[in-house]
Protein backbone atom coordinates (compact mmCIF):
# COMPACT_ATOMS: atom_id res chain seq x y z
CA UNK A 1 0.00 0.00 0.00
CA UNK A 2 2.75 2.39 0.88
CA UNK A 3 4.16 1.63 -2.27
CA UNK A 4 0.96 2.09 -4.32
CA UNK A 5 1.03 5.42 -2.10
CA UNK A 6 4.74 6.70 -3.20
CA UNK A 7 3.89 5.79 -7.06
CA UNK A 8 0.61 8.11 -6.93
CA UNK A 9 2.36 10.69 -5.45
CA UNK A 10 5.08 10.64 -8.13
CA UNK A 11 2.58 10.06 -11.06
CA UNK A 12 0.82 13.54 -9.10
CA UNK A 13 4.10 15.65 -9.04
CA UNK A 14 5.00 14.43 -12.70
CA UNK A 15 1.85 15.65 -13.92
CA UNK A 16 1.69 18.53 -12.19
CA UNK A 17 5.18 19.52 -14.12
CA UNK A 18 4.41 17.89 -17.68
CA UNK A 19 0.72 18.68 -19.01
CA UNK A 20 1.05 15.48 -21.66
CA UNK A 21 1.57 12.54 -19.39
CA UNK A 22 -0.18 9.60 -20.66
CA UNK A 23 -0.94 7.00 -18.17
CA UNK A 24 -2.56 3.44 -19.52
CA UNK A 25 -5.03 0.59 -17.33
CA UNK A 26 -4.86 -3.28 -17.81
CA UNK A 27 -7.07 -6.01 -16.43
CA UNK A 28 -4.75 -8.61 -16.96
CA UNK A 29 -7.63 -11.29 -15.53
CA UNK A 30 -9.81 -10.16 -18.09
CA UNK A 31 -6.77 -10.34 -20.60
CA UNK A 32 -6.37 -14.17 -19.40
CA UNK A 33 -10.12 -14.75 -19.79
CA UNK A 34 -11.16 -12.90 -22.82
CA UNK A 35 -8.21 -13.32 -25.39
CA UNK A 36 -8.18 -15.75 -28.16
CA UNK A 37 -4.47 -17.10 -26.55
CA UNK A 38 -5.67 -17.65 -23.25
CA UNK A 39 -8.74 -19.53 -24.49
CA UNK A 40 -7.25 -21.93 -26.64
CA UNK A 41 -4.87 -22.49 -24.13
CA UNK A 42 -8.17 -23.48 -21.68
CA UNK A 43 -9.59 -25.62 -24.13
CA UNK A 44 -6.26 -27.29 -24.82
CA UNK A 45 -6.25 -28.03 -20.62
CA UNK A 46 -10.01 -29.17 -20.78
CA UNK A 47 -9.11 -31.67 -23.64
CA UNK A 48 -5.67 -33.02 -22.12
CA UNK A 49 -7.81 -32.89 -17.97
CA UNK A 50 -11.20 -33.39 -19.32
CA UNK A 51 -11.09 -37.37 -19.44
CA UNK A 52 -8.98 -38.06 -16.31
CA UNK A 53 -11.52 -35.43 -14.38
CA UNK A 54 -14.29 -37.82 -15.75
CA UNK A 55 -12.86 -41.23 -15.01
CA UNK A 56 -12.37 -39.48 -11.01
CA UNK A 57 -15.83 -38.26 -10.92
CA UNK A 58 -16.97 -41.46 -12.42
CA UNK A 59 -14.81 -43.65 -9.46
CA UNK A 60 -16.44 -41.08 -6.96
CA UNK A 61 -20.25 -41.72 -7.96
CA UNK A 62 -19.04 -46.26 -7.99
CA UNK A 63 -17.81 -45.15 -4.42
CA UNK A 64 -20.95 -43.23 -3.26
CA UNK A 65 -23.20 -46.23 -4.66
CA UNK A 66 -21.15 -49.09 -2.97
CA UNK A 67 -21.39 -46.48 0.29
CA UNK A 68 -25.22 -46.73 -0.19
CA UNK A 69 -25.23 -50.36 -1.24
CA UNK A 70 -23.43 -50.91 1.60
CA UNK A 71 -25.37 -49.07 4.57
CA UNK A 72 -28.69 -51.21 2.24
CA UNK A 73 -27.48 -54.66 2.91
CA UNK A 74 -25.76 -53.71 6.30
CA UNK A 75 -28.74 -54.94 8.57
CA UNK A 76 -28.37 -58.64 6.50
CA UNK A 77 -24.48 -58.99 6.70
CA UNK A 78 -22.46 -60.54 9.31
CA UNK A 79 -20.28 -58.56 11.30
CA UNK A 80 -17.13 -60.01 9.33
CA UNK A 81 -18.43 -59.52 6.03
CA UNK A 82 -19.84 -55.60 7.42
CA UNK A 83 -15.96 -54.83 8.25
CA UNK A 84 -14.28 -56.47 5.40
CA UNK A 85 -16.70 -54.08 2.99
CA UNK A 86 -15.86 -50.68 5.21
CA UNK A 87 -12.38 -51.54 4.92
CA UNK A 88 -12.34 -51.74 0.96
CA UNK A 89 -14.19 -48.41 0.98
CA UNK A 90 -12.22 -46.96 2.86
CA UNK A 91 -9.19 -47.79 0.93
CA UNK A 92 -10.88 -47.18 -2.52
CA UNK A 93 -12.09 -43.39 -0.52
CA UNK A 94 -8.42 -42.81 0.40
CA UNK A 95 -7.15 -44.14 -3.32
CA UNK A 96 -9.76 -41.60 -4.95
CA UNK A 97 -8.48 -38.37 -2.56
CA UNK A 98 -4.92 -40.08 -3.74
CA UNK A 99 -5.53 -39.44 -7.13
CA UNK A 100 -7.87 -36.18 -7.17
CA UNK A 101 -4.72 -34.70 -5.00
CA UNK A 102 -2.67 -35.50 -8.00
CA UNK A 103 -5.02 -34.48 -10.61
CA UNK A 104 -4.96 -31.42 -8.66
CA UNK A 105 -1.71 -30.51 -8.47
CA UNK A 106 -1.25 -31.45 -12.49
CA UNK A 107 -3.79 -29.30 -13.79
CA UNK A 108 -2.59 -26.58 -11.42
CA UNK A 109 0.93 -26.96 -13.08
CA UNK A 110 -0.29 -27.15 -16.22
CA UNK A 111 -2.64 -24.36 -16.02
CA UNK A 112 0.16 -22.36 -14.66
CA UNK A 113 2.68 -23.39 -17.91
CA UNK A 114 0.10 -22.47 -20.37
CA UNK A 115 -1.05 -19.12 -18.61
CA UNK A 116 2.20 -17.54 -18.18
CA UNK A 117 2.98 -18.29 -21.88
CA UNK A 118 -0.30 -16.02 -22.35
CA UNK A 119 0.83 -13.38 -19.73
CA UNK A 120 4.76 -13.17 -21.01
CA UNK A 121 2.95 -12.54 -24.96
CA UNK A 122 0.23 -9.86 -23.35
CA UNK A 123 3.14 -8.35 -21.67
CA UNK A 124 5.02 -7.84 -24.91
CA UNK A 125 1.75 -6.67 -26.24
CA UNK A 126 1.52 -4.35 -23.35
CA UNK A 127 5.14 -2.87 -24.04
CA UNK A 128 4.22 -2.30 -27.84
CA UNK A 129 1.25 -0.55 -27.13
CA UNK A 130 3.16 1.45 -24.45
CA UNK A 131 6.10 2.49 -27.15
CA UNK A 132 3.91 2.99 -30.46
CA UNK A 133 1.25 4.82 -28.37
CA UNK A 134 3.72 7.11 -25.98
CA UNK A 135 2.61 5.93 -22.58
CA UNK A 136 4.43 7.33 -19.86
CA UNK A 137 3.23 4.77 -17.39
CA UNK A 138 0.79 1.97 -17.91
CA UNK A 139 -0.84 0.06 -14.79
CA UNK A 140 -1.39 -3.50 -14.57
CA UNK A 141 -4.02 -4.71 -11.39
CA UNK A 142 -2.95 -4.79 -8.29
CA UNK A 143 -1.82 -1.27 -8.19
CA UNK A 144 -4.21 0.26 -9.21
CA UNK A 145 -6.87 2.04 -6.83
CA UNK A 146 -8.67 3.80 -9.57
CA UNK A 147 -8.90 4.33 -13.19
CA UNK A 148 -10.86 5.89 -16.08
CA UNK A 149 -12.24 4.10 -18.70
CA UNK A 150 -10.06 6.39 -20.71
CA UNK A 151 -6.99 4.90 -19.73
CA UNK A 152 -8.17 1.08 -19.94
CA UNK A 153 -5.82 -0.57 -22.55
CA UNK A 154 -6.72 -4.00 -21.67
CA UNK A 155 -9.22 -4.19 -25.04
CA UNK A 156 -6.07 -3.03 -27.07
CA UNK A 157 -3.97 -5.88 -25.42
CA UNK A 158 -6.65 -8.42 -26.34
CA UNK A 159 -6.93 -7.06 -29.48
CA UNK A 160 -3.38 -7.17 -30.04
CA UNK A 161 -3.63 -10.97 -28.98
CA UNK A 162 -5.92 -12.10 -31.11
CA UNK A 163 -3.97 -10.68 -34.00
CA UNK A 164 -1.09 -12.94 -32.84
CA UNK A 165 1.25 -10.18 -32.14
Amino acid sequence: MKLLFALLLSCASVAASAQDLKIGYVNSERVLREAEPAKRAQQKLEAEFGKREKDLNDQNTALRAQAEKLDKDSPTLSEAEKTRRQRELVELDRDLQRKHREFQEDLTQRKNEELSSVAERANRAIKQIGDTEHYDIILQDQLVIYFSNRVDLTKKVIDALNAGK
